[in-house]
């Protein structure tokens, strides 16, 4: 499933999701462009540099990199970012135009109407701090881990989480495709990221934790931030807009 477009319009340009957005791109092109490539991702040593190693995070003064072109390593001798950068430095990185593509597509259709219910401050802050939670849960689970982790699905899955709450009853036009349908239909914002949240958990569940290549998501983290969301978007929003009765805003 593949969202396009909800049916909660804004009132206001979406400054800080756009800026967002545009953040990411800009980063995802510069990385790849030093080492690796546009469609395949940045190269193991940009993603090693700027993704957060939870070995890091929780070994203070020891940094983790490549220290043969196909070995990672952690220790004090090891020259990289200090951990607490790759904290925020990781939410930017991405591993595939895939990768990106699909964080960036549920950013702007999910994050316009939270920014909007927050103003373009509170929401980067909502952001970050999304982000921040989701990292903290995956290091937690896995505080040995060896493997970086990247890719702004943390914070993005606290947006969604405070999206849910905010509009319950919104309707999304999704793109399906299954082996023997492809169409546009509308389905309830609800069932989408229940669903997205339950298939994280369940992933979670089993361990499919981000094993050695950053393209494979962090489960964990996206069930921190969606956590994070859930909690704190009653805090950072202000105000609410009420959901459309019918799909009729689509047109």
């Amino acid at each position: 499933m593949i969202p396009i477009k909800d049916n909660i319009p804004t009132d206001r340009l979406a400054f800080a999701t756009i800026g967002l957005i545009v953040a990411n791109v800009v980063i995802y092109v510069v990385a790849a462009l030093h080492g690796g490539s546009l469609i395949s991702g940045p190269d193991a040593q940009e993603l090693t540099k700027f993704g957060a190693t939870p070995y890091a995070l929780t070994h203070p003064g020891v940094h983790c990199g490549l220290v043969t072109p196909t070995e990672l390593g952690c220790g004090h001798g090891v020259s990289g970012l200090p951990a607490w950068q790759t904290v925020f430095t990781s939410m930017f990185m991405h591993a595939s135009i895939v990768h990106l593509a699909v964080n960036m597509g549920f950013l702007w259709i999910f994050g316009n109407n939270v920014e909007d219910s927050m103003g373009p401050l509170r929401f980067l802050a909502f952001y970050l701090l999304g982000g921040i939670a989701a990292l903290g849960l995956q290091v937690a689970i896995d505080p040995d881990s060896l493997a970086p982790t990247v890719g702004a699905s943390g914070a993005i899955a606290a947006v969604l989480g405070g999206y849910i709450v905010l509009y319950p009853r919104a309707r999304v036009l999704t793109l399906v495709l299954v082996i023997f349908f492809f169409g546009v239909i509308e389905i309830p914002a609800l069932a989408m990221l229940g669903l997205w949240f339950v298939v994280q958990a369940v992933f979670g569940a089993v361990g499919l934790t981000s094993p050695g290549h950053s393209d494979v998501a962090a489960y964990f983290a996206q069930i921190g931030g969606f956590a994070f969301g859930v909690l704190a978007i009653r805090v950072a929003a202000t105000r609410r807009k009420r959901t459309p009765p019918t799909a009729a805003a689509y047109r």
